[in-house]
């Protein structure tokens, strides 16, 4: 069985200047921390002699391919984003960028999310990306309008509450 793969879905090439940030401090990071780390205890354990059961060796090597792999995508990715750093002409409605206060119509829940890119989607600070369902039914919409998503706990319907830009700039 051989390698390859399909390839995957296109991600939208947008990005805030924050997640901008941090994908060229990750960049920096592993090209000039901790690839030269690996390649100087990848040199260690290559001059311990018997490759073909040195363990330290095959794991740093392991180590460096994912490294040299994650730098090729952040290479590559870094130069096709485009930054987003201003707020639409029209602030209430839903677009890249925006924290959307959202009401669930079923319980009355409330919650929270920001609109970013693909490349820096976070659950924990309710970071979602602008590919996913929930992102891409709130597109457009304005206060006090109603939005349907279809998630993986079945289809939810939504009341926009509130919709706020200050995270740009």
């Amino acid at each position: 069985m051989g390698r390859w793969r399909p390839p995957g879905e296109k991600s939208t090439a947008l990005i805030t200047r924050e997640g901008h940030e941090r994908l060229k401090a990750e960049l920096e990071d592993l090209w000039r921390v901790r690839r030269p780390e690996v390649v100087i205890a990848l040199t260690a354990a290559a001059a311990e002699g018997d490759r073909s059961e040195n363990a330290e060796y095959h794991y740093r090597k392991k180590q460096l391919g994912e490294i040299d792999r994650r730098v090729r995508y952040l290479s590559n990715r870094l130069e096709v984003l485009r930054v987003v750093d201003t707020a639409p002409a029209d602030p209430q409605a839903v677009f890249f960028g925006a924290t959307v206060e959202l009401e669930l119509i079923a319980t009355g829940a409330l919650s929270r999310y920001r609109i970013v890119g693909p490349d820096e989607t976070d659950a924990s600070r309710g970071y979602i990306s602008i590919d996913s369902p929930l992102a891409r039914a709130l597109l457009k919409k304005r206060i006090d309008d109603e939005v349907e998503a279809s998630l993986p706990g079945g289809i939810q319907s939504f009341a926009v509450i509130g919709v706020d830009y200050s995270d740009l700039s």
